[in-house]
């Protein structure tokens, strides 16, 4: 048999890249020295001993054994507890090889750690690297937590020169990933969550995919072997969260998200009450683009054609819920699907709504407003769903 080489990661990406497995030792002992981490966990492993945890986490010599020793258990305790279950249909993509999974983007820390135990559970031999933005990293610990987990670092607030550096280098250390460590990678397809979930691929994140690669923008795009992939979360536990936020940008142009929003997101989508979640992958795009290959368009028609299949695609594999056809009916005052539903869902999901509504604490609370918003997020995956299967 044949022992899997894995190379050594070039130096130029050490300030982004996830921690080699020679690091993890010194990273354990930082985690479990540090207060905040030692209160984590206290709250996940109530009586487990310091001291057990530590030897049981100096066991896992790579990032992928901390995963499934650690990471895995917990996302399943919490699938059980927050979720009436967690699942993905890989049918359509191969678990022998590697991609870069593109996904819209409800939870900003779930997302992507749902995908990497979905992996395990449908056969993929490994997880996948994550890109997250520093903007969440603030704290040292939680920095650390991220890249043991296998997460790449985006960098943010950069001036245009920077950030087309940072670009670069970012979009070079993904192929490297895939093809020199054999990692699969997961990225939002925008930055930032869809506040509205109206789920569109930004065409910046294609353009710096083909800043990493050699050869034609085609060319440079299939090294990346892009899967679209579709999260549905029946209920989204940040959905007040979002709905406040807009009512703020709404009533002040110059609104800016304070230290501590981003984390009480995170927690409030963590520990949240979600209903059912389902992940679905399309087809890796790389016979598409091949497709494209005599269209003779120029590069930014050529990005808007496959922004569009990507979009399409993922839209096409939603699980709507009773809940996204009473949005729909209930914003456009009309009963078209109510066949979808029953009073009783029509009645729950209007109590759901209420309760959402009452968590809502702002200066000049619109109720009108913010319901208007907290219904377009459960409609639009409905509208984008109908428009892709037409």
């Amino acid at each position: 048999y044949i022992v899997k080489q894995v190379m050594k990661t070039p130096s130029e990406f050490d300030d982004i890249r996830p921690f080699e497995s020679e690091e993890l030792p010194e990273v354990y002992n930082r985690l479990l020295a540090n207060k905040q981490f030692q209160q984590v966990l206290n709250y996940l492993y109530p009586g487990v001993p310091i001291d057990a945890i530590s030897q049981k986490m100096h066991q896992c010599k790579t990032s992928l054994e901390f995963q499934k020793a650690f990471a895995y258990h917990f996302l399943q305790g919490l699938i059980d507890k927050a979720s009436t279950g967690c699942d993905m249909d890989s049918s359509e993509i191969d678990n022998t090889k590697q991609y870069t999974f593109v996904s819209n983007h409800r939870d900003i820390v779930l997302d992507s750690a749902f995908l990497s135990k979905l992996l395990i559970d449908n056969g993929f031999a490994t997880t996948c690297e994550i890109a997250i933005g520093d903007n969440l990293l603030s704290l040292p610990w939680v920095r650390d937590l991220a890249r043991l987990n296998k997460s790449f670092i985006v960098k943010r607030g950069l001036t245009p020169r920077e950030l087309m550096q940072a670009s670069i280098k970012m979009a070079r250390y993904m192929v490297f990933a895939l093809k020199e460590k054999h990692e699969n990678l997961w990225i939002a397809q925008r930055e930032g969550r869809a506040k509205d979930s109206n789920d569109l691929t930004q065409k910046s994140v294609l353009k710096m995919f083909a800043l990493g690669a050699e050869g034609t923008l085609l060319e440079r795009l299939q090294q990346f072997h892009i899967v679209p992939l579709s999260i549905s979360y029946e209920y989204d536990p940040c959905d007040y969260l979002k709905a406040a936020e807009m009512q703020a940008k709404r009533d002040n142009a110059n609104w800016k998200k304070a230290p501590m929003d981003d984390v009480l997101s995170m927690q409030a989508g963590i520990m949240g009450y979600k209903g059912s979640i389902h992940y679905h992958a399309a087809p890796c795009i790389d016979a598409y683009l091949d497709s494209l290959k005599n269209a003779n368009m120029a590069n930014g028609p050529l990005l808007d054609a496959i922004c569009e299949h990507i979009d399409k695609e993922i839209h096409r594999n939603y699980r709507l819920y009773t809940n996204n056809y009473v949005a729909l009916d209930e914003l456009e005052g009309t009963t078209t699907y109510a066949n979808k539903y029953t009073d009783a869902d029509k009645t729950k999901f209007d109590a759901y709504i209420e309760q959402q509504l009452a968590k809502i604490t702002l200066p000049g609370k619109d109720e009108v407003y913010l319901r208007q918003r907290l219904l377009e997020m459960y409609a639009n995956p409905t509208r984008n769903y109908i428009k892709a299967n037409a």
